[in-house]
């Protein structure tokens, strides 16, 4: 039997948008610019929590 995975972000806390994107920022400004591995996949989590928090723009009909 198969079981699919879930696409959908669970962020770990419910934090802002704007609280994400300080820990990425905070997250480059220790790597110097250059992430290692580690640091590359605990960016890319930051950046599916950031765009799960992030408001979601209304579609006009």
């Amino acid at each position: 039997m198969l079981h699919s995975m879930s696409t959908t972000v669970e962020p770990d806390s419910e934090r802002s948008a704007a609280e994400v994107n300080e820990e990425i920022r905070a997250l480059w400004r220790r790597s110097g610019g250059t992430l290692t591995g580690e640091q590359r996949e605990q960016y890319q989590r930051l950046v599916l929590e950031w765009a799960a928090a992030a408001p979601q723009p209304s579609r006009a009909a």
